[in-house]
């Protein structure tokens, strides 16, 4: 009973509670949009979905990650289950609106994307760790580069081009932390350039190109070029962000988003349902505690002494940089919209609990590592 007591008095409760709190943020938007459709199963589900996270962050704290560290097959092993299960989507997993990305078991729907992003996570810093010193070398860089690329491909052509973009950002994010050269990065830009160009003209499917193109056209002409067809998101998403204000149209008095004209208010576009609802003060107080999250994580990323577990922690906040910043550029209309969830915040079990669970290892290597 001392240990247990002992346990929980070394996590990181500011932490804990920042996550709680854009959680709480989330709730309260899906309660808002729930009450305007006179139907509150996302909003139930959501509160279960916490419970579960909350439950297995708890779990995974408990558990020593020394053993990820110091075993050289168990991150491999899950590694290559996560690829079964992403390569499994395409024979197993329903179609839902052109995307085979969940497995449906009974009323629960589970995708296998969000694990593989923890688990590239992962499987990168086991590589530079034990490779940190040979940085200069190519070879590695290819090598993780295949890590990364398999998982990717997977997911691009299901097609998810937003998680892949995820994975991609991952990949690069931890390449610079482990030291690449620059002439070496300006290689994997100039390849990387030439895999999105083969990928836009073969693999993408027309929507997906509408989207991109007309991105592209808005922000040449500077006008409002197709509002009722590809950009009727975008359009909607910044007339809901604008009419916000300073205070915000307040709870289900936010018209964009009552009446149905901000597509997917609960996952892609929480933010622009946040930001009409709650104004710009709400905005900037879910922003701040963005900001504090990453960089408590940061701050305790710098404290390990193992390069295993700094990577890690570096990585994870990578991995909710990348989801946060996609999120709001879509919204905003700086980015083309591809369905990336806002951390903590959209509606959604699979993002929300493998969010609490990279929360968990964080712990895990905070309470085991010996800098505590």
């Amino acid at each position: 009973m001392n240990s247990l007591i002992l346990h929980f008095k070394k996590l990181d409760w500011i932490l804990i509670g920042v996550a709680m709190a854009l959680v709480v943020f989330g709730l309260t938007s899906l309660y808002s949009i729930s009450l305007s459709q006179g139907d509150f199963s996302d909003l139930y589900k959501q509160i279960a979905f916490f419970g579960v996270g909350i439950f297995l962050m708890f779990i995974f704290s408990f558990f020593d990650t020394r053993v990820l560290q110091n075993s050289p097959y168990l991150i491999s092993i899950l590694y290559f289950l996560c690829l079964m299960a992403l390569a499994g989507l395409f024979f197993f997993a329903p179609e839902i609106r052109g995307v085979k990305s969940w497995y449906q078991i009974g009323p629960v729907s589970f995708g296998p994307i969000e694990p593989m992003k923890i688990i590239l996570i992962l499987m990168l810093a086991k590589y530079f760790s034990m490779r940190h010193t040979e940085m200069y070398k190519m070879r590695h860089i290819f090598i993780s580069g295949i890590y990364f690329l398999i998982p990717c491909a997977l997911i691009a052509i299901q097609p998810e081009l937003g998680s892949a973009m995820i994975l991609c950002s991952i990949w690069l994010g931890i390449l610079i932390i482990s030291g690449i050269k620059l002439r070496h990065f300006l290689i994997l830009c100039l390849i990387a350039l030439m895999i999105f160009s083969a990928g836009y003209t073969f693999f993408l499917k027309d929507y997906q190109k509408q989207r991109i193109t007309s991105f592209v056209s808005l922000q040449i002409t500077q006008g409002n070029v197709d509002p009722l067809g590809a950009n009727w998101s975008k359009s909607q998403s910044e007339i809901a962000i604008g009419s916000g204000g300073i205070l915000g149209a307040g709870i289900t008095h936010g018209s964009q988003t009552q009446y149905g004209f901000l597509s997917e208010p609960k996952t892609d576009f929480i933010f622009a349902a946040i930001a009409e609802e709650f104004g710009l003060i709400g905005v900037g107080v879910l922003l701040s505690l963005f900001c504090f999250l990453i960089w408590r994580i940061f701050r305790t990323a710098m404290l390990y002494r193992s390069n295993f577990s700094r990577l890690f922690g570096f990585g994870f906040g990578i991995f909710l940089i990348a989801h946060i910043c996609i999120n709001i550029g879509m919204n905003l209309g700086l980015l083309p919209i591809i369905g990336i969830s806002l951390p903590f915040v959209s509606y959604g079990g699979s993002n929300l609990i493998i969010c609490f669970i990279g929360l968990g290892i964080l712990q895990s290597k905070r309470i085991y590592s010996t800098q505590y």
